[in-house]
């Protein structure tokens, strides 16, 4: 880890002089959770040790974003979240004033560039041990030590972007590391549990419609037909008037609703989809219990919507601090946004001609339904829908300026050694589009024209990544 601790040497020494010298300071992150969480960790950082900072949102990265930050009156750049492959371009727009925070896989040709501080090059992979949150924070802790209390907003960030890939949805790498300073901090409690959404603070009925990480057909966003599951199974409902909270659940009770929901769900896929109803819950003790940011994974989704929903600016007021008005705001968001996906699942479950299963993976036709900063949201619920299990998960919708956004995901089960990320970077390329992103997830754009040679080169390019795979 010597490269790291260089890195984090190099972007204390660079900051420091910023702050000293008065230079103001934009942070510019990307939208969505990890986002959101990384822009804020380094706002927070930078506020604390006295500097000039403005923070602001971005859908993605581009060579316009580039040439409005040439265009600011602020002296030097931080970017979170964002900037992979554009190292060359930022160069010769600001020189040295910038510096990259992130954990996408980015060409080897960056890998020398010490501006860019990114997982990959310290051997840390980036798509499971460590988010951009991840890295905001440890580039924050180099700062001043003193940020070690944001380390509870990078477990949101590592949940946001789905990196509690160990067993029973545990963290690794990095992302442990930093879970265990949250929970020594007292700032995080963890448990294995069932996880449902809000299991301290909703009514059963809604903590399972709610529950949309596994997607289950009919249950998910359906709270009739959650409340009458759980009366078929006998559980006790409600105390008194009071509706019963998933926490409060005996170890028996629990068992009976994975019982019943297996019942329901009557697959053969069923025991993976069960698999990913249990597993480590992260409680942020220092939220209200009656909060519904209590549970990580929901503040987590939060910021995400608020994000799709293109107001990041409640998300990031929320990690900061504010729990008055913004933290209704978020709620409403919270609400807003689960209705949208619930509309978009139920089209495409009844519009089929949307769907085609190419065998090595399935594309979906998203175009005049999800908007494109929704397809990421939209290609991890059909990721986690129980029909879809196994399968490579490839949406597309239509973008601005005439183009096409994709968005690709490893469903629940997915054996499936190719990297999403090396396969959208490498087709997009053929196409005069960008691509990237991470191995299990990733995305592209292209020019609206492009769209059948795109999908051409698709399709030879993941038959030979998966002949790649067995072969070797």
């Amino acid at each position: 880890m010597a490269k790291l601790d260089q890195a984090l040497s190099y972007f204390h020494d660079r900051v420091s002089d910023c702050i000293k010298t008065g230079k103001n300071i934009s942070v510019i992150t990307h939208l969505d959770c990890d986002g959101i969480t990384s822009g804020s960790i380094v706002t927070k950082s930078l506020i604390r040790s006295g500097a000039k900072c403005t923070v602001r949102t971005v859908n993605e990265f581009s060579k316009g974003v580039i040439e409005k930050m040439k265009n600011d009156s602020r002296q030097f750049h931080i970017i979170t979240d964002l900037g992979g492959g554009f190292a060359k371009d930022i160069d010769a727009a600001l020189d040295d004033d910038w510096i990259v925070v992130d954990h996408h896989q980015i060409p080897q040709e960056e890998f020398d560039n010490q501006k860019v501080i990114n997982a990959w090059k310290y051997d840390v992979d980036g798509g499971k041990d460590v988010s951009a949150g991840g890295m905001a924070y440890l580039v924050s802790k180099a700062l001043h030590k003193e940020n070690t209390d944001l380390a509870w907003i990078a477990v949101v960030a590592a949940l946001g972007d789905r990196q509690d890939q160990g067993e029973k949805k545990s963290f690794t790498g990095i992302n442990l590391e930093i879970a265990s300073t949250a929970k020594k901090n007292n700032q995080v409690e963890i448990d294995l549990d069932i996880l449902l959404v809000g299991r301290e603070t909703r009514p059963l009925p809604d903590a399972l419609a709610f529950t949309s990480q596994p997607f289950i057909e009919g249950l998910t966003w359906n709270r009739d037909a959650c409340l009458s599951l759980l009366n078929s199974s006998g559980i006790k409902l409600k105390e008194g008037s009071r509706w019963r909270v998933p926490a409060e659940l005996t170890e028996d009770e629990k068992r009976t609703l994975l019982q019943t929901i297996s019942k329901y769900i009557s697959t053969k896929n069923a025991s993976d989809i069960l698999d990913e109803l249990v597993g480590y819950t992260y409680t942020l003790s220092g939220e209200d219990k009656r909060s519904f940011l209590r549970d990580a994974r929901e503040f987590s989704t939060m910021l995400n919507s608020c994000g799709r929903i293109r107001k990041a600016g409640v998300g990031i007021a929320i990690c900061m601090g504010d729990r008055t008005k913004m933290l209704q705001e978020g709620e409403n968001i919270l609400v807003e946004y689960r209705t949208f996906l619930r509309t978009y699942m139920n089209t495409l479950s009844s519009e089929r001609w949307r769907i085609t299963d190419n065998g090595h993976y399935l594309m979906v036709n998203g175009e005049g339904l999800v908007p494109e900063n929704m397809t990421g949201a939209v290609s991890s619920l059909l990721g986690g829908s129980q029909k879809n299990t196994g399968k490579i998960i490839i949406l597309r919708t239509n973008g601005d300026e005439g183009t096409i956004k994709f968005s690709s995901r490893k469903s629940t089960g997915c054996k499936s050694e190719v990297n999403l990320g090396l396969l959208m970077r490498e087709c997009a390329a053929k196409v005069s589009g960008v691509g990237g992103g991470h191995a299990a997830a990733a995305g592209a754009r292209i020019t609206k024209d492009k769209l059948d040679e795109f999908l051409d080169y698709l399709e030879q390019n993941v038959s030979r990544m998966q002949s790649s795979s067995v072969s070797e």
